[in-house]
């Protein structure tokens, strides 16, 4: 394959990961948003260390860099607001004091 073929390969690949994202998420009701992105903290902590692989592999060009920079950041992001998230959440079933 050419450069530019698997580039085209690469970036169609995304575009129909996006629209199946988008998809399955439509599709979930309103209730269930919360405990969905608590548990996607396990799927974006894959992504952080697939990310993370990339940026530490020798053979890169910038775009790649940039790529994989911008998918350890928004995954990140991603994590930790699940985390926050799933927090508040368990705070809701929490007695309180008096």
């Amino acid at each position: 394959m050419t450069h530019s073929t698997l580039l085209v390969f690469e970036v169609t690949i995304l575009v129909l990961a996006i629209f199946l994202g988008i998809e399955v998420i439509s599709k979930v009701p309103a209730l269930l948003h919360t405990p969905l992105m608590s548990g996607t903290n396990a799927i974006h902590g894959v992504v952080i260390v697939g990310a993370m692989l990339v940026l530490g592999s020798g053979h890169k060009g910038p775009f790649t860099w940039i790529v994989g920079f911008i998918a350890v950041v928004l995954a990140a992001a991603n994590v930790v607001g699940g985390f926050v998230v799933t927090d508040r959440m368990l705070q809701m079933f929490k007695k309180r004091e008096k």
